[in-house]
């Protein structure tokens, strides 16, 4: 797994002003903090469902997911494809 940006930014920022951060910077931490947690919850999320699939032996679905975690790890988010059965929505 590669480092995302925000967690770059927010070892960054961290290491070099500590002690006396701008305001500019706090909200930057904020920021980078919010994605992380996102990151974070969306990557359990995706394990538990990997987990369950193969549980349950489908092996199909386990190998959608992990494409999934695959593209989370490298962009940062998944860039999910409209669903053929619902016309309109892309």
């Amino acid at each position: 797994m590669g480092v995302m940006p925000f967690h770059q930014r927010l070892a960054e920022i961290w290491t070099a002003h500590n002690k006396n951060l701008s305001e500019k910077e706090m909200l930057e931490i904020s920021q980078c903090l919010t994605l992380n947690a996102k990151w974070c919850w969306e990557m359990a999320y995706l394990e538990n469902l990997s987990l369950m699939a193969s549980i349950v032996h489908d092996v199909d679905w386990q190998h959608e997911i992990c494409l999934d975690i695959e593209e989370l790890e490298r962009y940062g988010k998944i860039k999910k494809k409209p669903d053929p059965k619902e016309p309109g929505k892309e």
